[in-house]
């Protein structure tokens, strides 16, 4: 698999860390309620097909990324800055 970093270009797979999946939201950081932190550490639906996912580009930029891709077929339909994925659901 190969992702296209918006600051480095195309790279093989090798150069990043995935991060998570990026469809899920974080409890608060406030909550000290242990079901709710353990259902979202450890509990995962396992997706198949198109889905979004937070990716690191550790041997490069080291920028954090948004990688739309199909889990099944790896094809990678599209890859923004996080931090842009974030400053767009802001607005």
């Amino acid at each position: 698999m190969r992702i296209n970093c918006p600051h480095c270009g195309t790279r093989d797979l090798i150069e990043f860390t995935y991060q998570g999946d990026a469809n899920r939201a974080q409890p608060d950081l406030g909550s000290s309620d242990v079901n709710i932190w353990y259902s979202h550490v450890y509990e995962r639906i396992n997706t198949r097909g198109r889905h979004k996912e937070f990716w690191q580009h550790h041997g490069g930029c080291r920028s954090h990324l948004l990688v739309e891709r199909d889990t099944a077929t790896h094809e990678i339909f599209s890859v923004i800055l996080a931090r842009d994925a974030v400053r767009g659901a802001a607005s």
